[in-house]
């Protein structure tokens, strides 16, 4: 009885797995790491203070992983949506805009300036504070990571079924982790190499706004849904044809994220 009950009980925890939704994980540790030390090398001397008045010694890259290590306590459960924003294919700017700025449900679009306000505000508390810069830092990650401005009807790639150098994957895995951890680098690494944007390039992604950065992402995300198919078995020509794409995600993250806290201490 007790061994049945036990089996009951397994395959539960099973069903309530395989039934919670999967978009909302992003980049991997790596990538967000990778995102946070870009952009403290691009921050002004007044937003590195203002970062360290809130964070003390824990650094971005640090910070950046905060909001997916949260996932473990269901009192945070509320932030599960604050991670992605569902956008169906066919849109063109505009079209993005007509339909996020009528969004009332949280998403990673329209809480980024909620964390932005919070850190402005003279009179948030110390704690406000931190979770807003963490948060903060982690969804600007994850608003460059491609498959965060993807398809509902797929849970942005997770439903679109690969192979990995022979490994049942799924679409969003491999933008999430597996083409980041292939280059083999540690965050400091991989970030120190990318971090090389030419002079139209910065000066392009410094003037650009929020908006910018969710159309950038959009069209990267159409980019990968038209030249990836289900099943398909992706390995060293993939790596090849999209690992530009990957740096240039998340080199602008890191630009992203820099803007937006060296306009908070200005």
């Amino acid at each position: 009885m007790m061994n049945r009950i036990k089996i009951l009980k397994a395959a539960l925890a099973l069903a309530v797995v395989a039934y919670l939704p999967l978009n909302a994980n992003a980049w991997g540790m790596l990538g967000h790491r990778i995102v946070g030390q870009v952009a403290e090398s691009h921050l002004s001397s007044r937003a590195l203070k203002g970062v360290k008045s809130v964070l003390g010694y824990e650094s971005l890259a640090m910070a950046s992983n905060w909001g997916d290590f949260i996932k473990s306590d269901p009192a945070y459960d509320y932030l599960y949506t604050w991670h992605f924003v569902n956008l169906p294919g066919g849109l063109d700017k505009q079209g993005i805009f007509d339909l996020l700025d009528q969004e009332q449900a949280p998403n990673v679009y329209n809480k980024i300036p909620e964390m932005i306000k919070i850190l402005k505000d003279k009179q948030s508390t110390s704690d406000q504070k931190v979770q807003a810069m963490r948060l903060l830092v982690h969804m600007v990650g994850d608003l460059n990571q491609p498959m965060h401005t993807a398809r509902k009807e797929d849970l942005g790639g997770n439903k679109v079924t690969v192979t990995w150098f022979g490994e049942k994957s799924n679409l969003h895995r491999v933008w999430d982790e597996a083409l980041i951890d292939y280059q083999q680098l540690s965050y400091t690494e991989y970030a120190r190499a990318i971090d090389h944007p030419s002079a139209d390039q910065l000066s392009a992604w410094k003037n650009s706004t929020l908006k910018d950065f969710v159309y950038g992402s959009y069209l990267a995300c159409n980019k990968i849904y038209a030249e990836t198919k289900p099943d398909d078995r992706l390995s060293y020509k993939y790596n090849f044809q999209f690992v530009g794409l990957l740096n240039e995600q998340l080199l602008k993250g890191g630009i992203c994220l820099a803007n937006i806290l060296n306009d908070i201490y200005k």
